[in-house]
């Protein structure tokens, strides 16, 4: 889950400039929440408030942890995103699933081909 792959990213890298990363995927009959902002009027009006409120949840965690973050909105492939945008970071923390089986299906393949392809450290947490 995003959620404890951020709280241990804080916590291991106390001093480390965190970005949180939201991809926005292209939908597909297995990403509910994509496929529904796809049924939106103004899809990146609807993925940046989505965002919104996962970077405020994000906000909250950091602020447990007496620090900031940056934040991102992407688009496309999440894996492909993910491994592209490693090449400016240090390591990557990533959550290993979501919480419905399309969501652990879908995110597990994303941690497994981020692990695989990454040209940085990847620490994928439970």
């Amino acid at each position: 889950m995003a959620t404890r792959a951020l709280d241990h990213a804080l916590t291991i890298h106390p001093d480390a400039e965190v970005t949180v990363l939201h991809v926005v995927g292209n939908p597909s009959p297995m990403m509910g929440k994509a496929m529904g902002l796809a049924m939106e009027d103004n899809l990146e009006q609807a993925a940046e408030e989505h965002a919104s409120e996962i970077f405020e949840h994000a906000r909250e965690i950091a602020q447990s942890h007496d620090t900031e973050i940056e934040t991102d909105v992407a688009w496309g492939s999440p894996a492909k995103v993910i491994v592209k945008r490693a090449e400016s970071f240090d390591a990557v923390v990533l959550g290993s699933h979501g919480g419905s089986i399309a969501d652990r299906l879908f995110v597990g393949n994303v941690a497994q081909t981020v692990f695989r392809r990454s040209p940085v450290p990847v620490t994928v947490v439970r």
